[in-house]
């Protein structure tokens, strides 16, 4: 069988993957992935010894076990797709880590910084934007949900990957948002769109997330949409202690990946350790 893997192939895959309601950044990643394959396959044979071979070559090149893990997922994917389901391979055992690396963390205080920042810079559309999303705990790929309307009634509703979940505003967030709206002219529909009416794009959201880090004097390791959701996972979790009810105001099918998100950090598990007094 001919292995090349096509542009055809890929724009196909796309259209599957949008059909499937999966999300943008989701899309991006496997495309990516798959299209890092493809080019490394050259004019060898698709079988599963050579996906094999992709898999002992990004662990030799020292990716890391979850970095491989996800791009054989997204191959993974494009195999099925295209009816090379038997060409797929297991992925690497990860075991549990019972805390995490915090060093990509952010904190309350550079999210602090990074809104005053923004406010300050006169970009109050990026402020607002990491507010939303920080008070609500929704993807950035979501913040097209937030609407003139759902402003005004408190609450929105968010489709995603064939489920509905219902998401409660803040009442300060609200207001920010109709003050916004008022200010720059939106009478209805998405509340952060460009200048030419379209929806912001999350590349953009990015972009002017990394523009305010610098200044703000925050680290841009941790400077992404999605830490935005985690803190906000942290902060209802701690107040509420209900990982069930976390779960399904962020959107998860299971309560694992919820959990994810709570992993405490080195530095916390080091103090819960030497609390325990074991060492005389």
């Amino acid at each position: 069988m001919n292995s090349a893997i096509t542009g055809e192939m890929l724009t196909k895959f796309i259209t599957y993957l949008l059909e499937e309601e999966k999300c943008e950044a989701t899309i991006e990643k496997y495309v990516r992935d798959t299209t890092q394959f493809a080019q490394w396959l050259g004019d060898r044979l698709l079988s599963k010894e050579t996906v094999v071979l992709w898999k002992k070559r990004l662990i030799d090149d020292g990716s890391a076990a979850a970095t491989v893990n996800g791009k054989l997922c997204s191959l993974s994917a494009f195999l099925k797709f295209i009816g090379r389901a038997d060409c797929r391979v297991k992925l690497l055992r990860i075991q549990r880590r019972a805390f995490r690396d915090d060093s990509r963390d952010l904190t309350k205080k550079d999210y602090e910084r990074l809104v005053q920042t923004a406010e300050t810079r006169g970009n109050y559309r990026i402020a607002l934007i990491m507010e939303t999303i920080c008070s609500t705990g929704i993807r950035v790929s979501e913040t097209k949900y937030i609407t003139v309307e759902g402003a005004k009634r408190g609450i929105i509703e968010i489709r995603l990957k064939g489920k509905l979940r219902t998401i409660l505003l803040p009442k300060k967030l609200c207001r920010k948002l109709l003050k916004y709206v008022h200010e720059v002219g939106i009478t209805r529909g998405c509340v952060f769109i460009t200048r030419s009416g379209k929806q912001i794009s999350r590349r953009q959201i990015w972009g002017e997330m990394k523009a305010v880090c610098e200044a703000a004097g925050v680290d841009s390791r941790k400077v992404f949409p999605h830490n935005l959701r985690h803190l906000f996972a942290v902060e209802y979790y701690r107040v509420s202690r209900d990982i069930v009810k976390l779960a399904d105001v962020l959107g998860h099918s299971s309560i694992e990946t919820t959990r994810i998100y709570l992993i405490t950090t080195g530095l916390e598990h080091q103090k819960q350790i030497d609390s325990l007094r074991l060492v005389s």
